[in-house]
């Protein structure tokens, strides 16, 4: 897998997924992305595998105010990302196979196929549903 091929895919991430988090009310920059509602903040991460081929989306919520770290360290609502948050949700195509929260990319071999798999993200982000990351927990 070449770093080409993870380039293209955060490509139609940012083309794709990113419109519409941003549509719907998600700051922030590639991978990290947060909405802040009133009582919470819903928080979104991209992370790729470092072998490549495939990404996980990483769901998240934390008080409105930030999270402060079991170290003591303050987190802002402006600074806050998933990693930051020790209760994370992994999105899924299938919650009963582990394997189904890796959108992989390994077999694209255009940018269509890059495209595929990042709607298929996009159609799984119920985000217009200010509550729909919170229901996860």
């Amino acid at each position: 897998m070449t770093t080409n091929a993870r380039q293209n895919m955060t490509n139609s991430i940012k083309n794709i997924v990113v419109p519409y988090l941003r549509e719907h009310g998600f700051k922030g920059s590639f991978p990290h992305f947060r909405r802040q509602n009133e009582d919470n903040i819903d928080l979104i991460t991209f992370q790729f595998n470092r072998h490549g081929g495939s990404f996980v989306v990483e769901l998240a919520v934390c008080p409105a105010d930030g999270v402060t770290t079991s170290w003591g360290e303050k987190i802002p609502p402006n600074k806050v990302t998933a990693y930051d948050v020790n209760d994370r949700h992994r999105l899924s195509e299938n919650l009963n196979d582990p394997d189904a929260q890796w959108f992989d990319y390994e077999t694209a071999k255009n940018q269509e196929d890059y495209d595929i798999v990042a709607t298929k993200v996009k159609n799984l982000l119920h985000v217009s549903d200010i509550n729909w990351i919170k229901s996860l927990f």
